[in-house]
């Protein structure tokens, strides 16, 4: 998805990548009780649909199967969907003839009740067209389950215009910190790791990932308090940390003038 920009040869750096979540958006709610219900919406389209599940059983296997999934991913660094998940436990009931349209509504109706909770930070509409006006070319790497639920709060959010890439680890089977999510984002922006810079909030996705690949990496502590980060704070260390969005300019900046000196 890409429009053409010329790069700036005067600045260090003419790509800059974004995480979604915790950079740009963030979830405002109580993330068991708001999943659960998702769950609940997901069971009672199902059984709309005319299979036979039983509510409470269903409800429980599927959390068990996502909890399972959620570690083993954050492992492995292999996606395999909640597609794959939601798929693989309606296998096992029997119902091994689910077409993909049918997974896909259902997941719909699932990720429809988790969205209403994400919100836009204050400052990333004006940075984002900051930068667009800076003629640098701006990227997204997501690590999520599902693709489309990425792209509908992209959407919600308001923000597709300001980019030239957008994936998702689900798009790909892969997730950051691999390094091919992170080269096949720069191939597509058209640069190189030398002249990207990636900005996020987790330490092992997205500042291990950008240095795994030569990328300067730049971490938004805001919402940086969560078990992910912890584990990391004193072996992965980023290149410039900012508390928010509003800071970026301020940093790229100084990077300016330090190559330039």
């Amino acid at each position: 998805m890409g429009r053409q920009i010329q790069a700036n040869h005067r600045r260090p750096f003419d790509a800059i990548i974004f995480d979604l979540g915790y950079t740009l958006i963030y979830f405002e709610g109580k993330g068991e009780e708001i999943y659960w219900q998702a769950n609940e919406e997901l069971c009672s389209y199902l059984q709309k649909t005319g299979l036979p599940l039983e509510r409470e059983r269903f409800l429980q296997e599927f959390k068990a199967r996502m909890d399972h999934y959620f570690h083993e991913r954050d492992s492995e660094f292999i996606e395999h969907t909640t597609a794959y998940v939601l798929r693989s436990l309606l296998t096992e009931y029997g119902f091994d003839k689910i077409t993909d349209d049918l997974i896909e509504s259902a997941l719909k109706i699932r990720y429809g009740v988790s969205q209403e909770y994400w919100k836009t930070e204050e400052e990333t509409h004006n940075l984002l067209s900051f930068l667009r006006s800076e003629g640098y070319k701006l990227g997204i790497i997501s690590n999520a389950g599902d693709d489309g639920d990425v792209q509908t709060l992209i959407d919600r959010a308001g923000i597709r215009e300001y980019f030239d890439y957008i994936t998702t680890s689900a798009a790909q089977g892969i997730r950051k910190p691999n390094p091919r999510i992170f080269k096949t984002a720069l191939e597509n922006l058209g640069t190189e790791p030398a002249k990207a810079v990636m900005v996020g909030d987790t330490l092992g996705a997205d500042i291990l990932g950008a240095h795994n690949i030569g990328m300067y990496a730049i971490w938004i502590t805001r919402r940086q308090d969560r078990a992910a980060n912890m584990a990391h704070l004193d072996t992965i260390i980023p290149d410039a940390t900012i508390e928010s969005l509003d800071q970026l300019p301020e940093v790229l900046e100084k990077l300016k003038i330090n190559r330039q000196s």
